[in-house]
């Protein structure tokens, strides 16, 4: 207090408690991919799937080709620059998607639905751009990542609509490059071409084995990696018509229903009503090729002035009359909801940091909006998954009987690190370090002095026994579970204080998770 120079009563307030530690949040993914609506190149923040409909709009205008057999010479129509990519054959016709498979959308609904919430949306294109997915453009967007300091992971779900598992895993190493020299952020990677069988029928390697080739030695504590894909529920029926498809494959659909009907036509055994049936069908069919250049899903109940039905009406009639039509939008569905697991598992982290704590692994767990995995995996399998002689380990996703798909695999791509073999550990110890640095950063310029040490220690030590009793650390008392040390002797000499370094050195015991279960069972001998 200053000299006093006014009789009076004067009044100091003096604070009674250190300064505290608040903890960052650990759960926050950032997403990088295409939207449909493209902002500034730059991380926004969001909270709700409503809300990202709001500022980055719907799902991309998927369309596909139908061809019957000679058709696969035939150029695409002018305004289709981008090659096409086989995705089956369904009735002796052959089905592509034209243009890239923007996976951000869908990726987004995984998100939600399996439990996520604060997250960052990096839109690097838009849809109607007319060129497919590049490298270069989702990597401008983890080059905005450096600027926003609160994401602690890292999704790219368009990686695996890429053209080449080269640019895949070009990419996927620099994603983990960008974790590991941030510091406070993992990154969550798919398998490219994940739906794949573990084993290459084909004798060649599976996509696992490119998987670990390709992905690089470097940070590889800093990523997770999950097989297989999912069969999801994501895109719904009502979600497709014909007008996914495009307009020179509407004859096509027409031949194929056509044919339908011809292979049920029976004329001596045919009743009236029958004939009429199929008579009906076949003038709604016809009417397919004068829906040309109508907009993807733009629905309108209301026919026409010439008194055409609505292609709403048109494909509710087509799915409820013809069995070809209803297996083509079947098969379709079926494809673009097979999706990779990453925006699930970043649903599911989010999910276990709000409800048990970071240091939960996030695994043993049931996925929503999910029928299957798309690869079935025996217990022999994850082995090869879990402990593969290099270390880098691919969680696995299984189902079980009577308890669903459920997440079987905790483990970081660093497998052969004592250190950083479990994710928990690694996001624990992120959280640690990222929540005491800005704690102690308030400290700089302070006096390199014991009164600032005695300071500091005291309020990392409150904010570790916190984490202690939370469950955070283990140990049977808070001696057992850190210690914190600061001074000259400890952790500085003499000139470090002279060179103004102070440096503190604490030391914890994570949690692990119990990845291994060994019950011992014998029987005993009968007692009197």
């Amino acid at each position: 207090m200053g000299t006093f120079k006014n009789p009076g009563v004067y009044i100091e307030e003096k604070n009674a408690f250190p300064s505290s530690v608040v903890q960052v949040p650990s759960a926050v993914p950032a997403f990088i991919g295409y939207t449909a609506k493209r902002p500034t190149n730059q991380a926004k923040r969001i909270t709700s799937f409503s809300e990202f409909n709001q500022h980055f709009g719907g799902p991309a205008p998927y369309l596909f080709r139908l061809q019957g057999r000679g058709d696969e010479e035939q150029v695409p129509a002018a305004k289709e620059t981008v090659a096409n990519e086989a995705i089956g054959e369904i009735n002796g016709y052959s089905l592509s998607i034209v243009g890239p498979a923007n996976r951000l959308y869908a990726a987004m609904k995984l998100f939600y639905q399996n439990g996520g919430g604060t997250c960052y949306i990096v839109s690097v294109g838009g849809y109607g751009e007319g060129e497919p997915i590049q490298a270069a453009s989702l990597m401008a967007g983890l080059q905005a990542l450096e600027q926003a300091p609160e994401p602690t992971l890292v999704l790219v779900p368009d990686a695996v609509s890429l053209d080449t598992a080269e640019a895949f895993y070009s990419l996927c190493r620099k994603v983990i490059a960008h974790c590991g020299q941030m510091g406070n952020r993992m990154a969550i990677l798919d398998v490219y071409q994940g739906y794949k069988a573990l084993q290459n029928p084909e004798g060649g390697k599976s996509v696992v084995d490119r998987f670990r080739e390709e992905i690089g030695s470097e940070s590889l504590s800093y990523a997770a990696a999950y097989y297989p894909w999912l069969e999801t529920t994501i895109v719904n029926e009502s979600d497709l018509s014909f007008q996914n498809l495009t307009d020179d494959s509407l004859a096509r659909l027409v031949e194929m229903i056509s044919g339908e009907l011809s292979l049920i036509d029976h004329p001596e055994n045919e009743s009236k009503s029958e004939a009429l049936r199929k008579e009906r069908i076949l003038s709604l069919v016809k009417q397919l090729p004068n829906y040309t250049s109508v907009a993807v899903n733009s629905w309108d109940d209301n026919p026409d002035t010439s008194g055409k039905l609505s292609p709403a009406d048109l494909h509710r009639t087509l799915l409820a009359m013809s069995q070809a039509y209803k297996a083509l939008m079947g098969f379709l569905q079926k494809y673009l909801n097979q999706l990779p697991p990453a925006a699930a598992m970043a649903g599911l982290y989010s999910l276990v940091d709000s409800t048990s704590g970071v240091w939960k692994a996030p695994a043993n767990l049931s996925l929503n909006s999910v029928i299957a995995p798309s690869v079935p995996i025996s217990s022999e399998e994850q082995e090869y998954l879990n402990t593969p002689l290099d270390g880098k380990a691919v969680n696995a996703i299984r189902s079980f009987v009577g308890e669903g798909v459920l997440v079987w695999g905790a483990r970081t791509l660093d497998g052969n690190s004592s250190d950083w073999r479990y994710i928990p550990v690694r996001r624990t110890a992120m959280v640690l370090e990222q929540s005491m640095r800005l704690a102690v950063k308030a400290y700089t310029f302070e006096p390199n002095q014991p009164a600032t040490w005695i300071t500091v220690k005291s309020m990392l030590e409150n904010y570790l026994t916190q984490q202690w009793k939370m469950g955070a650390l283990a140990g049977a008392s808070p001696a057992e579970a850190f210690s914190v040390r600061v001074g000259v002797g400890e952790t500085m000499t003499a000139e470090d204080v002279l060179n103004g370094t102070m440096r503190v050195r604490a030391l914890v015991a994570v949690s692990r998770p119990a990845e291994f279960i060994e019950i011992t069972f014998e029987q005993a001998m009968q007692k009197a």
